[in-house]
């Protein structure tokens, strides 16, 4: 217990990389909402200054309590102050409140303490906790509700709030603490929707972001609160869709299907996609098309996100844009229905409790349900018993949306199955003849002794050289047993693999009923015809 003691400890103070301030002694100033009206901008100033002062809390969290306390009670009072008062935010202000923010929160974030990508399960590995989020927490809280305030002024702040300040602000979301991350996500969304100036260069650099996640490091913790942005802001974008928002759904949100970690920011990622959609459903094809080329092959809780993303699309998607994709996604969806695993499967055939998606079979029903069949009709033997409720749901819908095509598929279904039984009889059949002419080669024996192969096989005088071929061995039993090699004959059929013993040995004539295995555990053969 001790040890999970410690390691926690660690990993809460692993993620702080701020320098404490050399001259930490801070003094309690008065309350602001005592003090006269003319000298709390003042007064206001002064604690901002005071809140810039920083605290070791990795080295020696115990240290500094006193002042701790009152930085801590003066980042109370700003908050307090700026929510519930009008009028405070002057010009004067601006300057001192965002740099007390950066002085506060834009620091080097440490290396990762957490396994990376599809390895960390948020809901299973403790994340790492800010050290100083007793302090930064209020300075989040200040500066949120200093943004949020009806007294702030864009047209003050964007001497200040500029893309140096967004571009810091970005390399913060990389922190381990969901709690911070959380804060950023909602304070960058702020600034976006208030500094018409930023928005192109806040896209910019969220694009260049996803791209060096995608193609470099394939690590990065806030991924799913930057999607989370996003998600808003394609909600509010002008059609017809400018080709730099084309260009980022295509080169971007679809390239994050394949990093292994999707399923941390998948759910983000799919209401981005579905956003897209509802916008522009032209881009229906292409982002389809994107999904199946980004399929995985053999990642099967990947699939099952897939499927989920699918549904989401469908549920939105146009007739005449489910027609062009209809063949190529049954096509994959038959794939998944076959699959051995039961939740991929499973989440497959749940397509058919969809009403929408039923409607939209049901219109192309001639198209779709020669390619479904198959799957459908093949899978009834499958190892789970759920899958097999939801199989002959599927088949009794399609049964009732066209009987007669049901009819057919299922005449040419068992055809198809004839034909295969054949080919693979045939298939058996040359192996067998491949197995035979083996078997005749004098080194046969003693290759198969060295290399542990299986002699007494039923197919090792199945050979086919015409209509009734008949061969004559010399070996001796493979009982343990000392006795001189015996010969035998055997006439096999080739079109039955029948073989049939012709003449025996003195053993033979002994035992008329001697079988051809016995012949066939010989230690040697020489076979001659």
């Amino acid at each position: 217990m001790s040890s999970q003691v410690a390691a926690r400890r660690d990993l809460r103070v692993a993620a702080s990389r701020s320098a404490p301030t050399k001259n930490k002694e801070l003094q309690k100033l008065p309350f602001l909402k005592d003090t006269p009206a003319a000298e709390r901008e003042a007064l206001f100033i002064q604690k901002l200054q005071q809140c810039m002062v920083l605290f070791d809390f990795v080295q020696d969290p115990l240290s500094d309590l006193k002042w701790k306390e009152v930085k801590r009670s003066a980042l109370n009072e700003l908050v307090e102050y700026v929510t519930q008062n009008r009028g405070v935010i002057t010009d004067n202000i601006y300057a001192e409140a965002v740099q007390m923010f950066a002085v506060n929160l834009f620091r080097s974030l440490p290396p990762s303490s957490n396994p990376s990508g599809a390895e960390f399960d948020p809901e299973e590995d403790e994340p790492t906790l800010e050290a100083a989020w007793p302090h930064l927490q209020l300075v989040y809280e200040f500066f949120l509700r200093f943004v949020e305030s009806p007294d702030f002024l864009p047209n003050a702040a964007k001497r200040y709030i500029d893309q140096t300040f967004v571009l810091q602000l970005l390399e913060l979301f990389d922190s381990e603490d969901p709690r911070e991350r959380d804060f950023l996500k909602t304070i960058l969304h702020r600034i976006y929707g208030k500094f018409l100036g930023l928005r192109a260069y806040i896209r910019k650099q969220v694009n260049n972001l996803f791209y060096s996640f995608i193609y470099e490091t394939e690590h990065h913790n806030g991924i799913a609160e930057l999607l989370e942005i996003l998600g808003s802001i394609i909600n509010g974008f002008a059609l017809p869709l400018k080709e730099e928002h084309r260009i980022f759904l295509l080169k971007v949100l679809l390239p994050l299907h394949k990093v292994k970690s999707l399923s941390v920011y998948h759910p983000q990622l799919a209401y981005c996609m579905v956003q897209f959609l509802e916008k522009d459903p032209t881009l229906t094809e292409q982002v389809v098309m994107g999904l199946l080329k980004f399929w995985p092959k053999v990642h099967s809780p990947k699939e099952v996100m897939f499927l989920n993303e699918l549904e989401e699309i469908l549920d939105v998607i146009e007739p005449n844009e489910f027609h062009k994709v209809m063949i190529p996604l049954f096509k994959q969806l038959a794939k998944c229905v076959s699959s051995p695993h039961f939740q991929v499967a499973e989440r497959a055939l749940y397509f058919w409790n969809n009403e929408y998606i039923l409607s939209l079979v049901s219109d192309n029903v001639t198209e779709i349900l020669p390619i479904m069949f198959s799957s459908l009709y093949g899978t009834k033997q499958h190892w789970n018993k759920t899958i097999h409720g939801l199989i002959y749901n599927a088949l009794k819908l399609f049964m009732e949306m066209n009987q007669k095509l049901f009819d057919s598929c299922t005449q040419q279904f068992k055809t198809e199955l004839q034909k295969e039984r054949e080919k693979q009889k045939q298939r058996d059949m040359v192996w067998a003849k491949i197995h035979g002419i083996a078997c005749i080669n004098p080194q046969f024996g003693s290759f198969a002794r060295d290399f542990g192969m299986d002699m007494s096989s039923e197919l090792l005088f199945n050979s086919g050289f015409g209509a009734a071929n008949e061969f004559t061995g010399i070996g001796s039993l493979a009982d343990g047993k000392e006795r001189p090699k015996q010969q035998f004959r055997v006439s096999v059929e080739a079109e039955t693999g029948a073989v049939t013993p012709v003449v025996h040995s003195a053993k033979a004539k002994a035992n008329p009923k001697l079988s051809v295995i016995d012949c066939a555990e010989a230690e040697s053969i020489d076979m001659q015809s």
